[in-house]
């Protein structure tokens, strides 16, 4: 008789709610780190902030976005906007592009689907989630934005030094910073040439 062994589901520890960083198809994804605040050797002010260097990115892109794109028919969200696609599923967003014509500014998340996405590293930690590896993590919140009605995500990432560029109907690509993405309409962003605009070594 053979035994053919079943793989075990890692077991999905419950993670405390202010812990939490976002949602995503049902699942509490927490803040990289929350293992050191449950164990008070950090506090949960010491996780929930970005590093300097994708503070400053977030930031130079952000600006550069408002000043590259047409801002009476469009509205730029950073700061981590919150992104309600469903019940299972609100995701945090590094900045957002919207159609102002579509949006109605609450004191709630957003429940439309920006045009543009672009966020710098992950910020969850994957320990107690049931993910693997951060790279499922990006793929599969990309995708749950694009079937919500995001039109491309562009993915930062700060140790690799390279930029993932997904879109619905179209093959996702991996580029250096160097590369010319084209945002919306005449907006193309090189990361690398904003970089060294900013005298920013990297």
């Amino acid at each position: 008789m053979v035994v053919i062994a079943t793989k075990r589901r890692p077991k999905i520890r419950k993670i405390p709610a202010h812990l939490v960083y976002e949602e995503l198809d049902g699942q509490a994804l927490p803040y990289r780190g929350y293992l050191e605040v449950l164990s008070g050797k950090k506090t949960f002010e010491e996780i929930m902030g970005s590093s300097s260097l994708q503070a400053v990115l977030v930031s130079i892109i952000n600006w550069f976005v408002n000043n590259n794109i047409n801002r009476k028919k469009y509205l730029v969200a950073s700061n981590e906007s919150g992104l309600h696609v469903n019940s299972g599923s609100n995701l945090a967003n590094d900045i957002a592009v919207f159609e102002k014509e579509k949006i109605t500014l609450t004191d709630k998340y957003f429940d439309v689907a920006p045009k543009i996405v672009v966020e710098v590293d992950i910020k969850i930690a994957l320990e107690g989630t049931g993910l693997t590896s951060d790279l499922e993590y990006m793929l599969n919140k990309s995708q749950k934005m694009l079937d919500f009605g995001v039109e491309k995500v562009i993915w930062i990432t700060t140790q690799t030094k390279k930029i993932f560029v997904i879109t619905p109907n179209a093959p996702w690509y991996l580029v250096n910073y160097d590369e010319n993405i084209p945002l919306l309409d005449d907006c193309v962003l090189n990361l690398a040439q904003l970089l060294r605009d900013e005298e920013i070594e990297y």
